[in-house]
């Protein structure tokens, strides 16, 4: 989806686009919406890559650093912020995340019903649609109005500044 940055921010880098040099301070939040559909939009993150990261990637971030790393597979990061990678932002790069509105997440190979709550997969950097397999995604609920089928490799969801489930 190509999105444009809706708030007063003359220039900088494109939501879609990654880039070697940092364009924007670490951290800096944007509002920007979907110019294809002329609707949709959210809010998004600006963060330092890390290996491995497709557009559609979950990433877990530093509140200090803004050093991103693919969602866990373990629930060791109670907690920890979460965000969607709008760009193939890899190691020593700096791209934006996406943190609210309809994000477009990898997922694996299981269907999704419409309106389900989220986990970490046993896939770093997507998410899966059963309790069974990991820790819950505070934040998020799958949009799609239909099943989405196992063999689809991603899933639109509803984000609100997710972040991984805390333990009781």
């Amino acid at each position: 989806m190509p999105y444009i940055i809706t708030d007063n921010y003359i220039g900088g880098q494109a939501i879609s686009a990654t880039d070697t040099v940092q364009n924007h301070p670490l951290g800096t939040i944007v509002r920007a919406r979907d110019t294809a559909t002329g609707g949709g939009g959210g809010e998004f993150i600006y963060l330092l890559g890390v290996a491995s990261t497709v557009v559609g990637s979950l990433v877990t971030y530093s509140a200090t650093t803004f050093q991103t790393t693919l969602s866990p597979t373990n629930a060791t990061t109670d907690g920890a912020p979460l965000a969607v990678a709008m760009s193939a932002n890899v190691a020593s790069q700096y791209g934006w995340y996406q943190i609210s509105g309809m994000a477009v997440i990898k997922k694996t190979a299981v269907a999704v019903s419409p309106s389900s709550g989220l986990w970490l997969s046993g896939t770093a950097g997507r998410v899966y649609a059963t309790a069974s397999t990991g820790k819950g995604i505070v934040g998020a609920r799958s949009a799609n109005l239909a099943t989405v089928a196992s063999a689809t490799s991603t899933v639109t969801v509803l984000i609100n500044r997710p972040a991984i489930e805390t333990a009781t």
